[in-house]
């Protein structure tokens, strides 16, 4: 027998990766704040980001958005899915 679920509401932070002069940013941003001092260090690389995620390298792309999740882990998000999933708390833009 299945059942339903629903996600709980959880605000996250998350910034676009553009590939272009300001992506040193995000690049910055997930370096600094790793889950752990022995975590690996994110990486730009032939126009794509590389991020070290609990499950393995993933590569984020231009437009794709990179979220900060519950436990202090960093994931690429594809623009259409962070757009169905997310929605904006409020206007405030965090440095």
């Amino acid at each position: 027998m299945t059942a339903r679920y629903r996600k709980k509401p959880v605000v996250i932070e998350a910034m676009q990766f553009n590939n272009d002069a300001k992506s040193y940013r995000v690049l910055h941003w997930i370096n600094e704040n790793r889950p752990t001092i022995d975590s690996p260090f994110a990486s730009w690389h032939n126009g794509a980001l590389i991020i070290p995620t609990l499950e393995g390298d993933m590569t984020a792309s231009k437009g794709d958005w990179i979220i900060k999740g519950v436990r202090g882990e960093f994931y690429p998000c594809k623009p259409d899915i962070f757009t169905a999933t997310y929605e904006p708390v409020a206007e405030e833009v965090i440095p």
